[in-house]
């Protein structure tokens, strides 16, 4: 199963869930908004995981970030098997991508 962060307010993320409904079996959606261990959850990979360098520069959360199955984590829903072009900024720090 693919472990999607995020948060329903992100556009990029609600964009996401839409596209993940009716597919529950695959994608699991995990609202960091809603519990402060889910978000410190999240953090924990983002700081670690380089595949978060260029967004934090660029000031981006990083969300919807994806675990794959294999534990690898992408920022791209294509990687993720959703097809949808994902050209548009992701939410960040200073409120200008969301």
């Amino acid at each position: 199963m693919i472990k999607i962060y995020g948060m329903p307010s992100c556009p990029d993320c609600a964009e996401v869930i839409e596209l993940i409904k009716g597919k529950e079996d695959k994608y699991y959606f995990i609202d960091i908004g809603s519990n402060v261990r889910l978000m410190k959850e999240f953090i924990r990979i983002r700081d670690n995981d380089p595949v978060f360098d260029e967004r934090k520069q660029r000031g981006s959360i990083g969300i919807p970030c994806f675990v794959l199955e294999d534990g690898s984590i992408t920022l791209d829903p294509e990687e993720a098997g959703l097809f949808e072009d994902n050209a548009g900024p992701s939410c960040s720090t200073d409120g200008k991508g969301c």
